[in-house]
Formats: C-alpha cells, sequence, structure tokens
C-alpha cells in the first residue's frame, strides 16, 4: 500500500507544534574578535575509548566499550547520566518492539529497562499483545503504549532510578566517569584524525587523548567542530525539531484526569479551548508517568528555535517556564484530576530534538522504509512508525563521519535524513546505536585500525554476544569464526 503523506511523520504519537514571537528583541552582536592566548592544556588521562556525553547513546557506549575490554572514559557536564531519558524528563521511552509485540531493541537498553525497580516502570505486561480487544487498546492509548490498535511495549519509568542505574552499570563495567566536565573541543593530530577531547571544569581546561573518541553530544559539538559535514535540515510536519522545558505536576489524579478526557469529549474540548486562550495558544495536555499523582508534560514543544544558539536555548527556557506555571493556574482551576496540583519539577536539561545530523559513510533515508532488509553493515533494528512498514535496519555508516578518523557518532545525531530522524531520535535508538559504536570502538582500539576499518562481521559478533538482536545471526557468527 502506498503511504499516505501523513505516514511520513510521526504517525502513532500526534503532538502540536508552536509557534511563537520572539519574547523581546535582540542586540546585534559585535562583528569583531579578540585573540586568545595560546596556552599548554594538561592531559588528564590517555585512554583507549572516549565518549563525549553520558545521555542514552554515551551510556550505552562506554558500558558496551568497557565490557568489549577497552580502557574507558566518559564524561559528562551534568551530574547525571541519562541525559533526556532522565534530566530532560523525556520518561515515556518510545516503542522498543515491532508490530507483533515483540521486543526488537534489546541488549544494554532491554537491561536498562528490566533492571528498573517494579514501581519504577510503569506499561503494558512485556508479553506480545499484537490482537488486544477494544477495551485493553483504548486503556493502553492514554498511557502512551497503544497505537493502531496494537498494545506495544513502551513504558513510562522513574527517572531517577534511571540516573541510578545508569550509574551503577557504567561504574560496575569499569568505565572512568567524569561528572561536571564539558566536553568543548576535540584534540586534532597533525594528520586530521581526532585523538581526543580538551574537557571545561571546575579545574580548567583539561585534555583527554583517546584511539577512539565517540561524540555523544546530541548536537555533534565534537564532530561539527573536528569539521566532520552535517546536515540541519528539518522536517515541518514533525516535532523533531522543537524544543521545550518538560515539566512534572505532582498531587494530581491521572485516573480522575483520563476518565474526564475520554468520558466528556465536549468538556475536554473546552476545556482545551480554555487553556488556549490562557496560555496564547501554547498549551498542552499531561501524559502519564510512572505514578497516577506525577502528570509529566512534553511540551509545549516550541517550533523556530535553534538548539546550538545560546540566546535561543535562554528564550525557550524563560518561555517554558513561564508556560508551567500559567499551566498549573489553569490546571487547578478547571482539570478534573488537579486540584491540589503543584509544581514538582522542571527538567534540569533542556529538551533539544534537533541540532546537527552527521555526514555519514552510510544513511537511512525514507525511501529505505518500505525495504526491511537488513543491511550488511546492520548493527540494530528499529521500529518502523506504522503497520504498514517493516523494521528499519541501522547500518553501521550511520555511525562513521565520511570524511574524519578515529572518531565515530551515536544518539540523535546519527546520518540520516529528517523525515527518519523523528525516530532514530528517540531513546531507544539511541541506546542502540550507542551500544554499537561502543561496541565498534573497543574493535578499532584493540585492532590498531581506524573505526571505519572495523570489520562488519566481527561486530556484529560481539554485539550478538551482548544481547543486541540482528537479522543475520548465523551468518554472522559463521564469519566471524
Amino acid at each position: 500500500m502506498t503511504p499516505k503523506s501523513s505516514d511520513y511523520g510521526r504517525v502513532f504519537f500526534q503532538a502540536e507544534v508552536f509557534r511563537a514571537g520572539r519574547l523581546a528583541e535582540r542586540r546585534p552582536r559585535p562583528s569583531d574578535t579578540i585573540i586568545e592566548r595560546a596556552r599548554r592544556v594538561p592531559v588528564f588521562r590517555d585512554c583507549d575509548v572516549l565518549v563525549a556525553g553520558g545521555g542514552p547513546a554515551g551510556t550505552a557506549a562506554a558500558i558496551a566499550a568497557a565490557r568489549a575490554g577497552a580502557d574507558t572514559v566518559l564524561v559528562e557536564r551534568h551530574n547525571h547520566l541519562g541525559g533526556l531519558s532522565t534530566g530532560g524528563l523525556v520518561i515515556w521511552i518510545d516503542r522498543m518492539t515491532d508490530w507483533s509485540g515483540r521486543r526488537v531493541i534489546e541488549g544494554i537498553a532491554a537491561e536498562l529497562i528490566d533492571r528498573l525497580p517494579a514501581g519504577a516502570v510503569a506499561g503494558p505486561p512485556r508479553a506480545p499483545q499484537s490482537a488486544p480487544d477494544a477495551a485493553t487498546a483504548a486503556y493502553w492509548k492514554e498511557r502512551t503504549a497503544a497505537f493502531h490498535g496494537i498494545v506495544a511495549w513502551s513504558p513510562t519509568i522513574d527517572p531517577e532510578n534511571l540516573k541510578l542505574l545508569s550509574q551503577h552499570l557504567v561504574v560496575g563495567a569499569g568505565v572512568h566517569l567524569i561528572l561536571h566536565a564539558w566536553a568543548s573541543t576535540p584534540v586534532i593530530e597533525e594528520n586530521g584524525r581526532v585523538g581526543g577531547i580538551v574537557f571545561e571544569s571546575k579545574e580548567g581546561r583539561l585534555a583527554i587523548r583517546a584511539k577512539v573518541t565517540i561524540d555523544c553530544t546530541g548536537d555533534g559539538d565534537i564532530f561539527h567542530r573536528a569539521g566532520a559535514v552535517s546536515d540541519s535540515d528539518i522536517d515541518e510536519r514533525d516535532i523533531h525539531h522543537c524544543i521545550n522545558t518538560a515539566w512534572l505536576f505532582g498531587g494530581v489524579d491521572m485516573q480522575h484526569w483520563i476518565a474526564f478526557k475520554t468520558g466528556d469529549p465536549e468538556g475536554f474540548k473546552s476545556f482545551m479551548e480554555r487553556g488556549r486562550a490562557a496560555c496564547g495558544g501554547l498549551f498542552e495536555r499531561p501524559f502519564v508517568s510512572w505514578r497516577d499523582d506525577i502528570a509529566l508534560f512534553m511540551g509545549p514543544r516550541l517550533a523556530g528555535y535553534s538548539a546550538i544558539d545560546v540566546e535561543d536555548q535562554t528564550e525557550v527556557e524563560i518561555r517554558s517556564h513561564r508556560l508551567m506555571a500559567q499551566h498549573l493556574a489553569v490546571y487547578r482551576d478547571h482539570a478534573p484530576g488537579f486540584a491540589g496540583a503543584y509544581l514538582m519539577l522542571s527538567a534540569p536539561q533542556l529538551g533539544v530534538r534537533h541540532a546537527r545530523r552527521l555526514v555519514g559513510v552510510g544513511r537511512v533515508t525514507r525511501e529505505d522504509w518500505p525495504n526491511g532488509a537488513p543491511r550488511p553493515d546492520e548493527v540494530g533494528i528499529s521500529p518502523s512508525l506504522s503497520p504498514k512498514f517493516p523494521l528499519v535496519s541501522v547500518p553501521y555508516g550511520c555511525l562513521v563521519p565520511h570524511d574524519i578518523d578515529g572518531l565515530l557518532v551515536a544518539g540523535r545525531h546519527i546520518s540520516c535524513d529528517a523525515t527518519s530522524h523523528s525516530f532514530l531520535r528517540e531513546i531507544p535508538q539511541c541506546w542502540l546505536t550507542g551500544q554499537a559504536a561502543g561496541a565498534a570502538a573497543a574493535l578499532a582500539s584493540a585492532e590498531k585500525c581506524e573505526p571505519r576499518a572495523v570489520s562488519s562481521a566481527a561486530l556484529q559478533a560481539l554485539l550478538l554476544r551482548q544481547g543486541v538482536v540482528l537479522r543475520q545471526a548465523n551468518e554472522t557468527a559463521a564469519a566471524a569464526k
């Protein structure tokens, strides 16, 4: 069946894109420059594999590399791991299953979910439920776990427990973890190869030299400053380019809210109109969290801002926090289940979905979706956006810069087109690409070769041993022997 135009984007989870004018006129920046005095940067550490950024991709990359025997360092600018899945309050973990309910994103991603305490995960049973009755599908649809009448494994998690577990797995794997350290610039060797990073900290600027560096910054900061080519085009129809700060309200009754939303359509419509009027049109509905007394607000998702413009970042924070207070007033006064609501937490990290995308040796594009066949260098499988499409093969080439050596890339800035980015940026896919990059970096370090020269068969065999699901298991295992 030929997909409709609406199928090109995020068809299973519709959300509004909000546009608004600037809060204030900005002063023009001066056109001149200053000269920074040359200085020597102390070397903090030498290692096999250096991971810049401890979000989902960076966490998985560091664990995978260390478990494969590499001396691994992970540098993270915040005081926690998990990135947007924890500090960004993206606590709804997108589908890890195919459309039959079979989980296809496994490995470290599954380990992180499966090892959370029972009270820290809310979602449907993990057994496949491809043909639930209408009532079951309707129940889980309101809890972000049913799409097109199919119940999928897409849980909502407690971010604090995921922070703790991520740290436990990273440290337990033998990774040298460095928090409060902002990876700022790559170390470029004489031949143009990336040989590590310089990071900023309370100690000042320090350098780490590495045989292989993995850029997991989310915005491509390291590969961009190393001179790698990138794409920045966006799909206007999709929320993948929007920015906002998420927040939590405590003291709510989400069961009461869902009963109102589903049982009184006219009342819900009237309430949303009231909210839009009170918030200048920028009004969002709540989502369930891992507890019925905590509501998650993932928006309003603001378009027209750049994630790599410091003034845009500041304005999004200001606007999002104002909207948080405005939403609280409307919900407390008019929303069933929210009379006792209070401001619980605004996300410590800005909710950035897109900044740059690598131009890599390989790429995932919209034209690949109907195919479904595994790529020769497949390192993972992504669920598709709709039952109309098969699984999407994620190739190793997506992680390898086209024109820079010594470097791999994982996370939301891998090589893909703007439409495929709508799902490849999600948390499970970041775990997937992070684990692949970490395993590849460990092999490159051990074999003393560039990441682009890593054998696909050897990489796939290692990923299989680490629990990743691939479609070429038999052929891969045989080739690696």
